[in-house]
């Protein structure tokens, strides 16, 4: 039988996210569009590749049998694509980490390298971002990298600092500050600065499950808060929306990243010290990889960025940051 690429992709994004709404968003394409391309797929093959029921979509056993020969095909399409093209394929970067906007400094970077021929795609989170890097599916991966359930990381920085895994590397590329948002009602809300032990009285609100905010949960430690809820992550309107209505709650938010216009809400800036999110670029070492030849590239124009815009100034005595982003800065 002849394979679609469409269809295949489809099945194999669906399998990743386990989700049929987040695979639609990834592909461009409606919910209704993704399940009939799996449906014709299963029909193709004659077999149930996924199963759907009230609490959401699992792998059969054929599907577990039939995803990683399908990444193999998907991959191989590419490749196939990029010979007739000539001129190379684009350098995928898989982006994490969208409640934050991610993509303002990924794209100030690509910006300033003419002519890079970059392909964002959302990325669900840091473990699907690496294991996509691993199999050859992405160039790059953009976000924050830290310690995963096990403890590990899965990959080895460019400065030395190890996790189990050296398969993957990474560099950090941003320091950003960042503020409390808090409901105009907060106690808080009208001062023009807050140390963050200030904030320990308060309930420490997650844009999305509480396991899955590494940064969050490393913030709430050092600084004693103990009160935490998570959400369900239903975009950063809603979540701001929840923010606004409770006056007992508050989270935090990169300084500059664009937030909804809303009246019942304030950022307030966070000193004493001042927290920092850590973006980092995710890659293949060459090593491991045949790495495509934009990657160099999209390396020097964030190292040229970070330079021109102080992206990586750090004081210790001025802010914080979690030991393991702390370790990643040092020489």
């Amino acid at each position: 039988m002849d394979l679609d690429l469409a269809q295949v992709r489809a099945f194999a994004v669906t399998a990743e996210e386990l989700h049929f709404g987040r695979a639609a968003t990834r592909l461009g394409i409606t919910q209704q569009g993704l399940s009939k391309r799996v449906a014709r797929l299963e029909a193709a093959l004659g077999a149930r590749l996924l199963e759907r029921d009230a609490r959401g979509v699992a792998l059969t056993g054929a599907g577990r049998r039939f995803l990683e020969p399908a990444r193999r095909v998907l991959l191989q399409g590419e490749h196939a694509v990029a010979a007739v093209r000539g001129a190379g394929r684009p350098l995928r970067i898989d982006v994490w980490g969208h409640l934050y906007a991610p993509m303002r400094t990924l794209a100030q970077a690509v910006d300033a390298a003419p002519g890079l021929d970059v392909e964002p795609v959302p990325g669900r989170d840091l473990p699907s971002v690496a294991a996509a890097l691993l199999r050859g599916e992405s160039d790059a991966g953009f976000g924050r990298v830290h310690a995963l359930p096990d403890g590990t990381t899965g990959t080895t920085g460019t400065n030395g600092t190890n996790g189990a895994d050296p398969g993957l590397t990474h560099r950090l590329v941003r320091l950003e500050p960042v503020d409390a948002l808090l409901s105009v009602d907060h106690p808080l809300a009208g001062r023009d600065s807050l140390s963050p032990v200030e904030l320990r009285d308060s309930v420490l609100r997650y844009p999305a499950a509480v396991d899955r905010l590494d940064f969050l949960t490393r913030f709430a430690t050092r600084f004693g808060i103990t009160d935490r809820v998570g959400s369900t992550n239903l975009g950063l309107e809603h979540f701001v929306d929840q923010v606004g209505a409770d006056p007992g709650c508050f989270s935090l938010v990169p300084a500059d990243s664009p937030l909804p216009d809303r009246p019942t809400v304030r950022t307030v800036p966070l000193t004493d010290p001042t927290p920092l999110y850590a973006w980092s670029l995710l890659w293949r070492p060459a090593q491991n990889a045949d790495p495509n030849p934009q990657l160099d590239r999209l390396l020097g124009a964030f190292t040229a960025e970070a330079a021109r815009n102080r992206w990586l100034e750090y004081d210790p005595a001025r802010d914080w940051l979690p030991d393991a982003d702390e370790a990643a800065l040092l020489p």
